[in-house]
């Protein structure tokens, strides 16, 4: 519509009823719309909810472990990590040292972050080298594959295929046949007569 004083604008808007919307306040002369402002913001609300719902949410899981951990509880953490990379999350592995242990820490913590990330090397890449936090040394993970597993069933189990039409009319046939059979048995085995009083 070109260049218009405000109030012609406003006035063009209220004929339309519809709403008078600055879309470029650092524009000169500033630029507005003439739209229907409620029905803007609805699908501006929805286009940010779908955008929402496509996009993935990638936690950070933390696993922690100490310099004197035996072999058994380190196969059970590094079993936790490979569960949480296949899952899509990242995973945070942290070593804590207590009093002594700060005197071999960034030999024995490295060494121990260096040993669980070469087991996980097919699901992830590092994303945080082994670095040292006060009396923490810690490495970040990230899983090579965004894609989430599908959920399934809490107990594994896979679901039963879907029974056909014809599969489901197959019992009800099975059991008639069989009645059949039953009703053609009974017809032709002859009726034993019984014997009367009198004839004994």
């Amino acid at each position: 519509m070109g260049v218009l004083p405000i109030g012609e604008a406003l006035q063009r808007a209220k004929a339309l009823e519809l709403d008078l919307v600055e879309v470029a306040p650092q524009a000169d002369p500033p630029v507005c719309r003439i739209m229907d402002y409620g029905k803007f913001k609805y699908m501006q609300s929805k286009r940010e909810g779908e955008a929402r719902k496509k996009q993935t949410i990638i936690q950070v899981k933390e696993i922690k472990v100490r310099p004197k951990t035996d072999e058994h509880d380190m196969n059970v953490k590094i079993r936790h990590i490979r569960r949480f990379l296949e899952d899509g999350d990242k995973v945070k592995i942290t070593v804590r040292f207590r009093g002594r242990e700060m005197s071999y820490a960034s030999k024995s913590g490295f060494d121990m972050l260096q040993h669980i990330v070469a087991t996980v090397t097919d699901l992830a890449k590092v994303e945080s080298p082994p670095r040292m936090e006060g009396r923490t040394m810690m490495a970040i993970v990230s899983p090579l594959a965004q894609k989430r597993k599908p959920v399934g069933k809490k107990d594994g189990t896979a679901e039963k295929p879907a029974v056909r039409g014809r599969d489901k009319e197959k019992p009800a046939k099975a059991a008639e046949q069989t009645a059949g059979k039953a009703e053609a048995l009974t017809a032709e085995t002859p009726a034993v007569p019984t014997e009367t009083q009198e004839e004994r």
